[in-house]
């Protein structure tokens, strides 16, 4: 999977749009990130998950997904490998943190 692909994925979700965030491209619902390109380099993007769908996503797909360094790691921002990705599950993982991103600001 290419930059370019990862990046037509996340705009495919409902509500999603493009900004950028300390250098880099993020995707947002509502103003909320749900994913980003670029961390924490080119050939990787990030989505947020809950820390059990990371679990499941790393077993699913352990060449693919990976935490996210430190705290954003352990509450589950996931790197993905782009180069190592395959469309299917990379776009379930962006859904996934669609939803996720959605869910939280309902509570909030």
């Amino acid at each position: 999977m290419t930059a370019d692909e990862f990046r037509r994925l996340a705009l495919k979700v409902s509500g999603a749009f493009e900004s950028s965030h300390m250098n880099h491209p993020d995707f947002r619902i509502d103003g909320r990130v749900f994913a980003t390109l670029g961390y924490p380099d080119d050939r990787h993007g990030m989505v947020k998950l809950t820390p059990e769908l990371q679990r499941a996503f790393m077993k699913r797909a352990p060449s693919v997904f990976g935490p996210a360094a430190g705290a954003w790691g352990k509450k589950g921002s996931t790197i993905v490998l782009l180069t190592a990705a395959r469309v299917g599950v990379v776009r379930e993982a962006l859904d996934a943190a669609a939803k996720n991103t959605t869910v939280k600001r309902a509570k909030a």
